[in-house]
């Protein structure tokens, strides 16, 4: 009985949409292929909007003020661009010199996917946001090397995150060296983070590091807070997402390399190139293996930090495209979606909350595992807590 009614209601609200769209449907077909394009550059524009998110940029975007006429202005913030060439020398100035791409500044000019497309440019060597000296009539002087060390937002942030992070670990120091929380209960940031320091420690560090998890601790830390603070920054509307670029988890990634590398001993690479107690047959295809996996063990945390943050921001800014690509389409069909698109973005969103989380934690883990298997030493007798040895049972 239920079904029933279910398929009912469904099919009678599938039937109003079609009725409220059958007015824009019928306006399309009568248009020719000419307005159609216009009006189809002039929309909404869902893969500028996605990208415009995901990607870096000189500026942080916050909307678009459109008038009557279709004329739109953009509401952001500026950063500071920093140029250097031999040829011009040192350049400092603020991104809105640009005008956001239409107009050029001594003899500067910032590439957007329009300005690509018009001056034939090829994609995969420019790109939107890329900074080009020009000649006159907007022709690029590729005799120019630019060196570009402009603040981002990426970068801006990612500076304002670890700001963030400094000043609260140290306050919170500060706090435990005048006694409170040692003496007495702890009070406010401590009671927060306290509990989170020690899972790391008892529940990363010490099960896959054992007793030299003091000297890796202070780095699995910083690795966890620094994660997870961009993380949620990237949660703020209209701020970046730093976590899910991948130049940032590339860094972290070969961090993690090095650290592995130099905490690894003889026996770790023993059992790379001379596994025990395998057939030399084997050795041919497991030792290529072996030494291969030691390579993929950091790329396996860059692009799993990198393609699980990304992810989850694309498919926020989709479902809420969705209102204007339907809206579109016409005003009803576009208020028809805002509250199921609406609430689908903020399950969404409560979801990412927890994977902010939840990768922080999957990329400290997986680091403390690679060291713990780098720096494992021979085999050796495991003995009860009483001190005396395992005994083997005989089947």
């Amino acid at each position: 009985m239920f079904s029933n009614s279910l398929k009912s209601l469904l099919a009678a609200a599938f039937s109003i949409f079609l009725l409220i769209n059958t007015e824009a449907v019928f306006a399309q077909e009568k248009t020719g292929e000419h307005e159609a394009a216009k009006t189809e550059k002039k929309g909404f524009n869902a893969k500028e909007v996605i990208f415009g998110h995901v990607l870096n940029n000189h500026d942080f975007h916050f909307l678009d003020i459109v008038k009557e006429n279709g004329e739109k202005h953009p509401v952001s913030l500026p950063l500071p661009v920093i140029l250097y060439s031999k040829e011009k020398g040192l350049d400092v100035f603020m991104s809105s010199e640009f005008h956001h791409g239409e107009k050029t500044y001594h003899d500067y000019m910032m590439l957007t996917d329009e300005k690509i497309e018009e001056l034939h440019l090829d994609p995969t060597r420019y790109y939107a946001q890329d900074i080009v000296a020009v000649k006159e009539g907007d022709v690029i002087d590729s005799s120019v090397k630019i060196y570009d060390f402009s603040l981002t937002r990426n970068v801006v942030q990612m500076i304002l995150a670890l700001l963030l992070f400094t000043w609260i670990m140290l306050s919170i120091a500060k706090r435990y060296k005048s006694g409170q929380g040692v003496t007495t209960a702890p009070k406010g940031s401590q009671g927060l983070l306290e509990p989170v320091i020690i899972f790391v420690r008892d529940e990363v560090a010490k099960p896959n590091l054992g007793k030299k998890y003091v000297k890796y601790l202070p780095y699995l830390l910083t690795v966890f807070f620094f994660i997870l603070i961009n993380n949620l920054f990237g949660l703020i509307p209209g701020s970046a997402n730093v976590t899910g670029n991948i130049a940032f988890t590339a860094i972290l990634g070969i961090i993690s390399f090095v650290v592995i590398l130099f905490s690894s001993n003889g026996h770790y690479w023993l059992h790379i190139f001379n596994p025990p107690g395998v057939p030399f047959g084997v050795k041919l295809i497991l030792v290529p293996v072996e030494f291969i996996s030691v390579f993929i063990k950091p790329f396996a945390l860059i692009i799993r930090l990198f393609a699980n943050m990304v992810a989850g921001h694309i498919i926020i800014i989709c479902l809420i495209s969705l209102i204007f690509i339907f809206g579109n389409m016409s005003a009803g069909a576009g208020w028809g979606t805002a509250p199921f698109s609406l609430a689908f973005t903020i399950f969404i969103y409560m979801i990412e909350v927890l994977v902010a989380f939840l990768q922080a934690f999957i990329f400290t883990m997986l680091t403390a595992v690679f060291i713990g298997q780098a720096i494992e030493g021979e085999h050796e007798h495991h003995e009860h807590e009483d001190g005396l040895p395992d005994i083997p049972v005989m089947a």
